[in-house]
């Protein structure tokens, strides 16, 4: 009995491990825009990773010297997705992202604004 529990756990454990490996992984990472009342937005450099199962998005940003924040969204039938991630101090950014082959982006827009592509991990 010890070992089909033991088995049925470890292939559920496999088959999980398997689905996660496949789920399709980006990374971006690059520098605040410049735009009008930007301040010093060009020196902070970000990184955003963002993995997709099935129609669920998740993604993690982290700008360099700040702690990791997250994101959840649900990809759209045009591969797009739209969300909004808190920050510190209950601050909050915009998060827009596109996923089709070729042309997938990403950006974060609140206290500075981050947009670049992304690329396949």
């Amino acid at each position: 009995m010890f070992k089909a529990i033991a088995a049925a756990s470890l292939a559920t454990f496999l088959l999980a491990g398997a689905a996660q490996a496949d789920s399709p992984a980006y990374t971006w990472t690059g520098y605040g825009l410049n735009v009008p009342g930007s301040g010093k937005c060009p020196t902070y450099k970000m990184t955003i990773d963002v993995t997709v199962v099935g129609n669920d998005v998740q993604g993690r940003f982290q700008q360099e010297g700040r702690p990791e924040r997250n994101f959840k969204a649900t990809m759209g039938a045009d591969m797009k997705f739209k969300t909004t991630a808190v920050v510190g101090g209950g601050n909050k950014m915009d998060v827009v992202g596109s996923l089709k082959e070729g042309a997938s982006t990403i950006m974060l827009d609140g206290y500075c604004l981050f947009e670049g592509k992304l690329t396949k991990k």
